[in-house]
């Protein structure tokens, strides 16, 4: 059996499949120790462990990182370049803030050693590292007792050898990350941050998968990866960096599934739970990028392309200091949660909103296993509506506009500001509150169709469940097209799919269903960027890279065409998963009607191909889909809801 579990902010999602059906859970998150919520989860499910082969969605890398809890760390790198990290690339946080506040390096002055054994750009030896070098790094390590070092030389991803030979005086009891591992790329700041995360949130990641794996001895655990791939439990609190979007990427792979599966390839995706909100593009695939960020910090290592902002179902509705609403980011999490939880919240949240405008069932809230608080909603809503002047509804009707507004932006930014028109895509909601918001954020883009996945409230466990075993390896190579032969590629390429290949084999892939995806980072001589065409004959290639230049800004040049970076990424797939088709109910089911009218409808006892037209309520045990007036839902066989905007309101 598989289970696919998403550790989230509020809640934590299970998807368990037999081979034949699925069964969902959900439970309150335990965030001070996410493994209990695990644990607890697994027994109310009633599965033995023994027989479980668990993909798991983690958020301790992430939430280490963006709150600056990451261990003691050393920073190695070369001499003159201790505060490399420090200094970064020099760019302003606010553009026209002349008296910004300043903020904490990464790594502390006196954690960064300086060394030998620096590279030339071409690699040869500037700067030996010698006995003496080493001695000194031992006699030092000693000193500061750090848990973790991040090693990061000049040009180590030409020749890793300095690298290696520090690497091989730490204390085997110190966790060691170096760059040529974790990131084997030009560009020695990105590297460097890269090489630090890893190495400064590492050993907690490592706490956390060891303390799992002792509650589930017998058990097979992978955790997903920021590339939309999973990699075994004991492999991966050695790539820690990889994790940081392990969730998110959960939720592309099952919006991919789900697309290709309904003939919607092209979507738009925002998958929107307790804490925050997460929008991406999936052109057939999700869009992968090496330039993605956590926090203030750049993240260079193959990752889905997503935006990330603080608008959740549990995000904060407060007055500014000029008197005006606003939501977010802050968010009450899982501990107190919304004020409608009954658990001690008294501000006013997103879905205390959805709840006073009959947008959630008080007595339905997951299945009925969770009461809401509509006068507890109704008090935390008033205490900001006395001082508008308005009235408990219209205060949440504006705390519903403006979160929609926030996510309306972000989903702009991944569409229309990159030269796609939104309305040619699927809008694609998921997470726990995604339904709720789906017909008003594709009006405001102007689309008119939508795809509500079955299960939409676990959708990126579920997508866990349809992840394949993966690994994204690249290394720089930076040179004219012109100048490199097609030869010499495919050596390089098989030497990163050799090492691919290994790591995939050791966690039990055959090497005749391992596939390989390649690829070439390439740019115009002269540009600091470059874009990702995929691996073709040389020429081929750079017509293509003209092509996609030209769609992307506008414009094409006659400069010569510079290679930055090759890219592999191998896969293993899962066994397949086939999704039950909906059985015909003996009765047509009866909708029930509330006081404004709104029909709500019970989503398991719909048939294919009902079509339901709003204003409608549709709920199941996880979440509840609001059919605004002007939109109708039509089941499919697999329990989408497919949504068309019929007119406008």
């Amino acid at each position: 059996m598989l289970l696919g579990i998403d550790t989230g902010g509020t809640f934590t999602d299970f998807v368990l499949y037999n081979g034949h059906s699925l069964r969902i859970h959900k439970r309150l998150s335990t965030p001070q120790a996410p493994e209990q919520a695990i644990l607890q989860g697994i027994a109310e499910l009633g599965v033995d462990p023994q027989h479980l082969t668990v993909i798991h969605g983690s958020t301790v890398a992430t939430n280490a990182a963006l709150e600056g809890k990451g261990v003691r760390t050393v920073f190695i790198t070369n001499h003159g370049l201790g505060d490399l990290l420090t200094i970064g690339r020099q760019a302003r946080r606010e553009l026209y803030n002349l008296q910004p506040a300043p903020q904490p390096p990464p790594v502390p002055q006196n954690l960064c050693l300086e060394t030998g054994g620096r590279l030339g750009a071409d690699g040869s030896i500037v700067e030996a590292l010698t006995a003496e070098d080493l001695i000194l790094l031992q006699q030092q390590l000693a000193t500061l007792q750090p848990e973790a070092v991040a090693i990061n030389l000049l040009f180590s991803f030409l020749n890793d050898r300095f690298e290696r030979q520090i690497e091989a005086i730490i204390s085997a009891h110190i966790f060691t990350s170096r760059s040529s591992a974790i990131l084997p790329e030009y560009k020695e700041y990105e590297r460097g941050i890269a090489t630090w995360l890893n190495a400064w949130i590492g050993p907690l990641v490592q706490r956390y998968l060891d303390r799992l794996q002792t509650g589930l001895p017998n058990t097979k655990i992978s955790v997903m990866q920021s590339s939309g791939g999973t990699l075994a439990a004991n492999q991966a609190a050695r790539l820690a960096v990889n994790m940081l979007l392990s969730g998110p990427a959960g939720g592309l792979a099952g919006a991919r599934f789900i697309g290709s599966q309904t003939q919607c390839p092209r979507l738009l995706t925002f998958d929107m739970g307790g804490t925050s909100t997460d929008v991406a593009l999936i052109d057939g695939e999700p869009q992968l990028t090496s330039e993605g960020r956590i926090g203030p910090y750049p993240v260079a290592v193959p990752m889905v392309d997503m935006h990330t902002l603080g608008a959740g179902g549990g995000s904060y509705a407060y007055l500014d200091a000029g008197g005006l609403l606003q939501v977010g980011p802050e968010s009450a999490g899982a501990d107190p949660g919304p004020a409608c939880y009954g658990r001690g919240g008294t501000r006013p949240t997103v879905t205390d909103a959805n709840l006073i405008l009959g947008r959630l069932r008080p007595d339905a809230f997951l299945g009925g296993q969770m009461k809401l608080d509509r006068d507890a909603a109704r008090t935390a809503i008033a205490s900001i509506a006395k001082p508008l002047g308005l009235s408990i509804d219209e205060t949440a009707l504006g705390i519903i506009r403006i979160a929609n507004e926030h996510m309306a932006q972000a989903l702009r930014l991944i569409s229309v500001q990159r030269g796609i028109d939104p309305r040619q895509l699927t809008l694609m909601p998921f997470g726990g509150a995604g339904g709720l918001h789906v017909c008003a954020l594709a009006e405001s883009l102007g689309m008119h169709q939508a795809l509500v996945p079955i299960h939409s409230g676990v959708l990126s466990a579920f997508g866990m469940l349809v992840s394949p075993r993966s690994r994204e390896l690249s290394r720089s190579i930076i040179t004219p097209l012109t100048e490199i032969s097609t030869q010499t590629l495919e050596s390089s390429f098989t030497q990163l799919e050799s090492q691919g290949q290994r790591a995939l084999i050791d966690e039990g892939a055959a090497a005749t269903e391992i596939a390989c995806k390649r690829s070439l980072d390439l740019r115009y001589q002269g540009q600091a960027y470059h874009l990702n065409i995929p691996w073709q004959e040389l020429m081929s290639a750079v017509d293509a890279f003209h092509e996609v230049h030209h769609k992307r800004y506008g414009h094409r040049l006659n400069n010569t065409v510079e290679l930055v970076n090759i890219r592999t990424r191998l896969a293993a797939p899962r066994p397949e998963l086939k999704l039950p088709l909906r059985v015909f109910a003996q009765t047509s089911p009866t909708p029930v009607h509330d006081q404004s009218g709104t029909t709500i409808w019970q989503r398991d006892q719909l048939n294919p191909r009902q079509s339901i037209a709003g204003p409608a309520l549709i709920t199941d045990d996880i979440a509840t889909t609001f059919i605004a007036n002007g939109w109708h839902s039509e089941m499919d066989d697999y329990g989408n809801l497919l949504l068309t905007r019929v007119h406008k309101t």
